[in-house]
């Protein structure tokens, strides 16, 4: 059973971040389940830091990219969804190719959403664990 309340098509979510810093970075959604939301961002020269590895912000940027699509998208039409608090441990570099978030929901709840986004590089080897609580807003009257 989907925990999706509002249209999760690709094409419409890509196309939002349009001229954003998820764009500049080479942000994507890729997939989208009943229960998990995908993403990625390539480890190229807007991605890494002076040592070149990808840049632990670029990690943080796309698990708030990913854990701010999924809670918007699983709140109620009309609601928004905002970061409150995000954390991230880096447990890998990597340097080339492509490293892949999974936006997990830990806890949806009427004001607040709990989603754990953990990222891989290309050979499937955790890179990133990341963990973002988002305020659920509803609409203003």
């Amino acid at each position: 059973m989907s925990i999706w309340l509002k249209p999760t098509q690709l094409d419409e979510i890509n196309a939002r971040s349009a001229n954003t810093a998820v764009a500049h970075l080479g942000i994507e959604v890729t997939e989208v389940g009943d229960d998990f939301l995908v993403g990625r961002v390539p480890v190229d020269h807007r991605t890494k830091q002076p040592f070149g590895l990808l840049h632990g912000g670029v990690s943080v940027v796309l698990a708030e990219t990913l854990g701010s699509i999924a809670a918007y998208h699983a709140s109620p039409e009309g609601h928004a969804a905002v970061g409150l608090d995000i954390n991230a441990n880096h447990l890998r570099a990597a340097r080339s190719g492509w490293v892949t978030g999974t936006a997990r929901p830990v806890h949806i709840g009427k004001t607040t959403h709990v989603w754990q986004i953990d990222m891989v590089d290309d050979n499937g080897k955790l890179t990133c664990v990341s963990r973002i609580t988002m305020a659920i807003l509803a609409p203003k009257d």
